[in-house]
């Protein structure tokens, strides 16, 4: 079974919660945390580590934004050189 098929937001219609069309910063986020959707999921990691490894640029993934992924994959290239 792929992680996809264990993921607490798998058959979610409500694809503006993740992809939304707005430009506000930090939107998406808030609404996925406010849900608590990605909060508890059980393969929250494996979702992250798949948007960091295929550069997702848009939308949540992991409970993270593109901003935040952005963040991770600079401290784990730094942990990296250490």
């Amino acid at each position: 079974m792929e992680w996809k098929d264990r993921a607490d937001c798998k058959g979610m219609t409500e694809h503006a919660i993740f992809f939304p069309n707005t430009s506000e910063p930090g939107w998406q986020a808030k609404q996925a945390k406010a849900l608590g959707i990605c909060k508890g999921c059980p393969v929250r990691q494996e979702c992250l580590n798949h948007a960091i490894e295929n550069n997702e640029l848009f939308g949540v993934w992991g409970g993270t934004t593109e901003r935040g992924r952005r963040e991770i994959k600079r401290r784990r290239a730094q942990q990296a050189d250490n």
